[in-house]
């Protein structure tokens, strides 16, 4: 079994009943439900539903657990038909191929419950949860510490396996543990210093772990009226100087020193560039919109032509930030 990334026992897979087969085989339509739980694997669930992009082919294996136990019986049924693991979260910083994802695609955007402790100032929140919603709730209650993170459109799993960050700020800053889960079903709680974190990334990156919940530590005491007030500029900002009206994935690109991703595109001359239905932002040019229609081919083709353009003007091979995940053509 490999995953690739977004306390009940381990459930035993001579349990699972399906409304077709038992088996690994998703030639037909079917689900399977796993012992012990309300959970249902299904077959070829299309991915564009899940996903910023609003594009992206079936997966072989779809399941979208509500709680802990649902997650481990289902990377227990994973390790036992030895699929490949994916882990979407809200599916806003990635690009899935038109071909779809084979293996267990795990869905983690229903893993919910967040406590904010108001004697440590801390906020333990669950891997689905909302990072824009828990920034408002935090401003709401005079907490600082999130207001800079009203902007990311994702969830608390993949900003904290991706380092998520804007406004000088990032996850790393007020990390204090995140929860993982392994692949044997066993969890471990991991400190900023052992997840590695770099900019926009962490250990967690291309490894077996998925993410259950996070600790962040804030600080309470703030007029909550003036925390709002911040966060709302913050919001504001992000609306005006990027494109929200169409589905993209955010910045596709890292940004390279000394300039930014999107300052060394638009020099190239490709802001409005387009290629099918996917277009180089007008907004912003480290953007990459769904005008309608878009394939993820035509993106992928896109991110290409971006990164061929600016190398041969500037010397420099543009690193994607967004996650390609299944087939791709093979281009250089």
């Amino acid at each position: 079994m490999t995953i690739s990334q977004a306390t009940a026992s381990v459930c035993s897979i001579s349990g699972i009943k399906s409304n077709r087969q038992t088996t690994a085989s998703s030639n037909t339509k079917k689900e399977i439900y796993l012992p012990g739980t309300d959970c249902a694997i299904k077959t070829q669930v299309y991915l564009s539903g899940y996903t910023s992009y609003r594009v992206g082919g079936p997966a072989e294996w779809y399941v979208a657990p509500r709680n802990l136990k649902s997650l481990r019986a289902s990377i227990e049924y994973a390790k036992t038909y030895k699929l490949p693991i994916t882990v979407l979260g809200a599916g806003s910083n990635l690009l899935v191929s038109d071909r779809g994802i084979p293996g267990l695609v795990v869905v983690t955007r229903h893993l919910r419950h967040r406590q904010f402790n108001p004697e440590t100032g801390q906020l333990t929140v669950a891997a689905g949860e909302s990072i824009p919603g828990l920034a408002w709730e935090a401003a709401g209650l005079g907490w600082v510490g999130l207001e800079w993170a009203v902007g990311i459109p994702g969830t608390v799993g993949g900003a904290v396996v991706m380092n998520a960050g804007a406004h000088s700020s990032c996850i790393a800053d007020i990390l204090v543990s995140a929860q993982v889960l392994s692949p044997d079903g066993t969890l471990e709680t991991l400190t900023p210093s052992e997840l590695g974190y770099k900019y926009r990334t962490s250990n967690l990156q291309g490894g077996a772990s998925i993410v259950t919940q996070a600790t962040f530590q804030l600080q309470p005491g703030m007029a909550p009226e003036q925390l709002l007030a911040i966060t709302k500029e913050h919001k504001s900002h992000r609306l005006s100087t990027q494109p929200y009206d169409k589905p993209s994935c955010g910045s596709v690109f890292r940004n390279p020193k000394p300039h930014g991703a999107g300052w060394l595109i638009e020099q190239t001359g490709l802001k409005g560039f387009q290629i099918g239905n996917a277009q180089v932002a007008q907004r912003h040019a480290n953007f990459i919109v769904n005008c309608g229609g878009a394939s993820a081919g035509d993106i992928f083709s896109l991110i290409r032509h971006i990164q061929h353009q600016v190398q041969e003007q500037w010397s420099i091979w543009l690193e994607p930030e967004v996650k390609m995940i299944g087939e791709f053509p093979a281009m250089g």
